[in-house]
């Protein structure tokens, strides 16, 4: 049965077979938990003595990468990487594995969707053919863990986590049991013999990850690749990282020899912003340790189907849809017969509330037809009585702002420590409210 008749939800019926033990004569004995007793205290220890974990992590070499997972690999942990078909997954790892392998890292590299001929073809085109890193086309759990206890590895990346099975399981490979089982195992392995683990998942229409919610409990970091595939840039992000923060993003280029990394991320966003215009307003967003400078749109059109229409890519729809109506109320704006389009150029997520006052001026210019001087950017939270709250990491906006070469800066006021540090050839503009920042429209 596809779809369960009570839940509606598809695939989540799993068939387990139940073996009578009772007819088995065959069935191991389990021997009995051995007490505790006296050694109890050998396993709980208090805090203040156990000993720190020194462990160094694995660099990469590829920066981006490794700010992502918080500097690199750490030994023995777990990560998990998803994203949509043909985003760079493989191409990623494929470029890591041969990084870590030429470093002196012994490394393997499981492929249970290609054959080692066209791995090899796809190491060729990334300069990788002459690598020393190892390599299988293998999807059997089994065959898979004869091989680790074998070579022992200092990293395995598995391509991808959906294709291994067992055997002597009847579920088929991909199935919630499969997948359940091979993650457990080989992340079970990768703590036992201290190797590092990065497993390839494949992604649901909705973009989560495919298969049970446990696959994401059991590894110790979740990593998703995006972008769109008519841009040339991929980002990659952590939801979950035990070893470091989720707040750091990765920028890539793709390219015919792989992925670049993307050393100054401000330049390729704002590459097409030559002039000012209405609707399009320069944001200094703060993506974890790093200060991005993005175009912000936005389009205000005339509804002619009576309901109008709240369109929002790459910031929330309810944020969009709050400041709306902020601008209704206290900027004398009159949006209800107006279909509203917000975009963030280049395919870039920004989840921060840092970019009210950038979408407010955005929507207020497209509707009036009003622009901001050239060279100017923005930042600040708006509140639901208009006014204009301070944000986090305003001098390291302020400061990435100048080094591009902008020459006005508009935010919320209250940062005099920001304006006694502020660099040289930057105005900077206090704004108040809503009302105050406005102004700067001509």
């Amino acid at each position: 049965m596809g779809k369960c008749p009570d839940c509606g939800e598809w695939n989540s019926l799993v068939e387990q077979v139940v073996q009578d033990v009772s007819t088995d004569r065959h069935r191991p004995t389990i021997p009995a938990p051995k007490t505790i007793g006296s050694d109890a205290g050998e396993i709980l220890l208090p805090i203040s003595k156990v000993q720190p974990d020194t462990t160094r992590r694995l660099v990469t070499g590829i920066g981006e990468f490794d700010r992502v997972l918080g500097g690199g690999i750490v030994p023995g942990s777990a990560i998990l990487i998803g994203g949509d078909p043909g985003i760079g997954k493989s191409t990623l790892l494929l470029q890591v594995g041969h990084a870590l392998a030429t470093a002196g890292r012994k490394t393997i590299y499981i492929s249970s969707e290609e054959s080692l001929g066209q791995l090899r073809l796809r190491a060729a085109r990334l300069g990788g053919d002459k690598s020393p890193m190892l390599a299988a086309a293998q999807s059997n759990l089994d065959i898979i863990s004869n091989l680790l206890h074998a070579q022992r590895p200092e990293v395995l990346v598995v391509d991808a986590i959906q294709m291994g099975y067992r055997p002597d399981m009847t579920a088929p490979p991909g199935s919630v049991t499969q997948l359940r089982d091979a993650a457990a195992r080989l992340v079970w392995l990768a703590k036992q013999m201290n190797f590092a683990l990065v497993l390839v998942g494949h992604v649901t229409k909705e973009g989560s990850i495919a298969g049970p919610m446990l696959l994401e409990h059991l590894v110790d970091c979740v990593a998703y690749f995006e972008g769109d595939r008519f841009h040339s840039h991929r980002l990659i992000r952590t939801v979950k990282n035990r070893f470091g923060s989720t707040d750091e993003l990765g920028i890539f280029e793709m390219t015919d020899a792989g992925l670049i990394p993307i050393e100054d991320p401000s330049k390729l966003f704002l590459q097409n912003q030559k002039e000012s215009r209405p609707g399009s307003v320069i944001l200094a967003a703060c993506e974890g340790s790093r200060t991005l400078l993005v175009e912000v749109q936005a389009l205000c059109a005339q509804s002619v189907f009576g309901s109008a229409k709240r369109k929002a890519t790459g910031v929330d729809a309810g944020r969009v849809s709050m400041i709306l109506a902020v601008l209704e109320k206290h900027a004398d704006c009159v949006l209800g017969d107006q279909d509203v389009f917000v975009n963030v150029v280049g395919g870039v997520r920004v989840h921060e509330p840092a970019a009210d006052l950038a979408i407010a001026l955005s929507t207020y210019g497209a509707l009036t037809s009003r622009a901001l001087p050239a060279g100017t950017v923005v930042c600040g939270e708006l509140g639901l009585g208009a006014e204009l709250r301070p944000v986090r990491h305003e001098r390291q906006r302020v400061t990435e702002a100048a080094r591009v070469g902008v020459n006005r800066f508009l935010h919320p006021s209250g940062g005099k420590e920001t304006a006694a540090k502020a660099p040289r050839g930057i105005e900077l503009h206090f704004c108040e409210g809503l009302s105050h920042a406005l102004r700067h429209l001509a």
